[in-house]
């Protein structure tokens, strides 16, 4: 008796260990989500803005790696790698990303719900989509213009873009919703990721990657460079990409993680 006493007092201590890491996780990344709700319209345009210009440089390695490597399952395998380097530079920097922030700034207003806090996230969401999509778009046009790369390497980064297009209205949405999904999943393993952080974000955002996932960000500086380049229309790009694929990251990052991971925290107090 005393034995399964004692095992049932160890399985309770870890469960309540478990309980108040969850916990503690959720509080870090809602003080953080009360922070940048917090800040200046000039601020979170800014950031987000660099964090636009940074985000082109996953479409950048994606390139220059593809460019250098056959045609084959090795080759995609590796490039695919190159999607995380935008994500390092952005989250190590600390600048604004939209997708990070359907997660941080979700979890302070189902918190505390309130419709100033909601006009906040709104004008959060708003700043920082308005900024990241000024900085690719920025992004997209100097690698277009500027001499900087062979043909080759241009046709690569052609290839990027009509590879996204190739997805209908409904695959934009649904590989978006994943694309968000794991996002949200990176922003809520970070706080507990220590030194390990660089690696959570590489196997995370390189999977996106390798899958195909759309990403509002990253998608839009290489379905811009093909609209820059007279081979899509800016009608294609925001009704058949942005669009569809912001309202799944959105979906993917807010109503399917944030919400359901706020569940979890609310049902254990």
């Amino acid at each position: 008796m005393s034995t399964i006493n004692d095992s049932s007092s160890v399985s309770d201590s870890e469960n309540n260990s478990q309980q108040t890491e969850v916990a503690a996780i959720h509080k870090t990344i809602r003080t953080q989500g009360e922070k940048e709700l917090g800040r200046t319209v000039s601020a979170l345009l800014w950031s987000a803005i660099a964090a636009g210009l940074s985000m082109s440089f996953s479409m950048l390695a994606i390139g220059l790696i593809k460019s250098h490597l056959p045609e084959n399952d090795i080759g995609v395998l590796i490039s695919s790698l190159g999607y995380a380097v935008g994500f390092i530079v952005v989250i190590l920097a600390h600048q604004q990303l939209f997708t990070e922030n359907t997660v941080t700034a979700v979890l302070p207003l189902v918190t505390d719900p309130g419709f100033y806090k909601l006009f906040c996230l709104l004008r959060l969401w708003s700043v920082v989509l308005i900024g990241n999509l000024i900085g690719v778009a920025i992004s997209a046009y100097l690698l277009l213009a500027m001499p900087l790369f062979d043909t080759q390497t241009h046709g690569v980064f052609i290839a990027l873009g009509e590879k996204i297009m190739k997805n209908d209205v409904s695959q934009m949405f649904a590989k978006g919703a994943i694309a968000g999904w794991m996002i949200a999943t990176m922003v809520w393993l970070l706080p507990a990721a220590g030194e390990a952080k660089v690696w959570v974000i590489l196997i995370i955002t390189s999977l996106i990657g390798l899958g195909g996932f759309t990403h509002i960000i990253v998608g839009s500086t290489e379905v811009l460079y093909l609209v820059f380049d007279g081979k899509a229309s800016m009608s294609d790009y925001a009704f058949k990409f942005a669009l569809p694929t912001l309202l799944g990251n959105v979906l993917g990052g807010t109503f399917i993680f944030a919400l359901i991971s706020h569940a979890q925290v609310r049902s254990d107090n």
